[in-house]
């Protein structure tokens, strides 16, 4: 059995701006193993989040090939992307897209609800996980009835708990306090780690960086550099955070 949970093969992806074409993510490749924490960084309009949308099959590539669990996604139709991504993707983007009359417990439910896996002990896992994220209090709160910070934690609840082989974050703490985007962070990496996930974070907030095991480096579309020490990624995160 491979230990390669996600691989992107020469990604292609561009766009047509006045009659000139963007290479949005110019020819990358890179693969994330079974328990691997990694951080997909650079300056705004580097390519992260366009990256981070066809991973999470809901944009398609101009070329190129993205491969999860060693199912290639250009191989497939519509229907089988949309199973794929039920079934094999966890994401959470700035958005958080919650469901505004389902309650928190309710709201990460939904997940295995999808995918027909709700049971008792489901029920009791995903309270587990809500109260690892801070939560226990606000089980029974809709969206409307918590803070921002909060709202993200229950989506990232959601994106972990039906057990997928890739877990996707875009900017996961942009709401949060430090001292609580630190927790976050550190948990979600433990939950990465404990359940042999393969997790990718987008984050402008590099202090964050201390948690991952590898740091992928984009711009203008290209992954321009990979940084897969401890040692590498803490001068980069502190270096940059420097200047």
């Amino acid at each position: 059995m491979s230990d390669i949970a996600l691989e992107v093969r020469d990604l292609l992806k561009t766009f047509s701006l006045d009659g000139t074409t963007i290479n949005a993510v110019d020819h990358v490749s890179f693969q994330v193993k079974f328990g691997e924490f990694v951080a997909l960084v650079g300056p705004s309009g580097s390519g992260k989040t366009t990256m981070l949308s066809i991973l999470a099959a809901l944009l398609t590539p101009t070329s190129g090939q993205v491969l999860i669990d060693g199912q290639d996604m250009a191989q497939m139709n519509e229907k089988q992307r949309v199973k794929l991504r039920r079934e094999k993707i966890g994401f959470t983007f700035q958005s958080n897209n919650l469901i505004p009359y389902l309650s928190a417990r309710e709201n990460v439910e939904f997940m295995l609800r999808l995918n027909g896996k709700l049971d008792h002990g489901s029920r009791i896992r995903s309270d587990e996980l809500l109260a690892r994220l801070g939560l226990a209090e606000r089980l029974h709160n809709l969206p409307a009835q918590m803070s921002g910070g909060q709202q993200q934690r229950v989506a990232i609840a959601r994106a972990l708990i039906h057990n997928p082989t890739v877990v996707l974050a875009d900017e996961p703490t942009a709401s949060l306090d430090t001292e609580r985007a630190l927790q976050v962070v550190q948990t979600f990496a433990n939950l990465i780690h404990e359940n042999g996930r393969a997790g990718i974070i987008v984050t402008h907030d590099l202090r964050m960086c201390q948690f991952v095991d590898r740091v992928l480096q984009m711009q203008d579309g290209k992954l321009v550099r990979v940084y897969d020490t401890k040692e590498e990624i803490m001068e980069f995160a502190l270096g940059t955070i420097k200047h």
